[in-house]
């Protein structure tokens, strides 16, 4: 992914948005919409998108929501740190297309067994090491808890219309020239917001956010 997101590891036109809503595509809508602006929070600090609540909902229960199965991947970091991600390719969820790149909660020591017994290794251009899990490995995976949602809609939509449905945000924080960084602390919830592009929305429980979005203050400071 070309931008950068809050972890450190991130419509032409009002009315063709509101058409794909309403009938996207010929696709039914279910009768309680998951649209990516829907998000409820609780007491816990934790919040709910996509019928997902960041922090316990387990993989698997995103694979039934999306009704497709994920590509699963593991990597290493240059300094020994394992994450794990799952990536849903071109999926509609309430009519709306978009990819869906989801990291799970996951313990190192065991994080380092999976590595050891992944597929296809491969070397990423920051050193960072890559292997598809195994067959037994998905399963252990599926019951681990998501703990970021990354939300990559199929248009690219006018700050006007993210302003409409998600509300002003709390702070603007600029990366460069193309990019800003819509920042929701409440929700959990940082919109990178394209100029010249596509928008990137980073979902994780709002107990999180400071925490998650401080490489993005330290970068703005410098």
């Amino acid at each position: 992914m070309d931008k950068k997101i809050i972890l450190g590891v991130t419509v032409v036109v009002i009315l063709a948005i509101v058409i794909a809503i309403v009938s996207p595509g010929g696709r039914k809508v279910e009768g309680t919409p998951k649209l990516p602006w829907l998000i409820t929070t609780n007491t816990a600090g934790e919040s709910t998108v996509f019928d997902l609540t960041l922090g316990s909902s387990p993989l698997g229960k995103a694979e039934q929501i999306l009704k497709a199965e994920p590509k699963l991947s593991l990597f290493k970091s240059p300094e020994g740190v394992y994450a794990i991600e799952a990536y849903y390719d071109r999926v509609y969820l309430s009519g709306l297309r978009a990819d869906f790149v989801m990291t799970v909660n996951v313990d190192q020591a065991q994080a380092e067994q999976v590595f050891n017994r992944g597929l296809r290794i491969s070397t990423l251009g920051d050193g960072t090491k890559k292997v598809e899990l195994s067959t037994d490995d998905k399963q252990i995976v599926a019951n681990s808890a998501i703990k970021l949602i990354t939300y990559l809609p199929g248009a690219d939509l006018e700050p006007e219309l993210i302003e409409k449905h998600f509300g002003k945000p709390s702070e603007v924080i600029s990366e460069d020239d193309q990019i800003s960084h819509w920042l929701y602390p409440e929700k959990g919830l940082d919109i990178a917001v394209n100029n010249d592009g596509k928008e990137v929305m980073q979902y994780l429980a709002p107990k999180d956010f400071e925490q998650a979005v401080a490489p993005l203050r330290a970068q703005q400071q410098k």
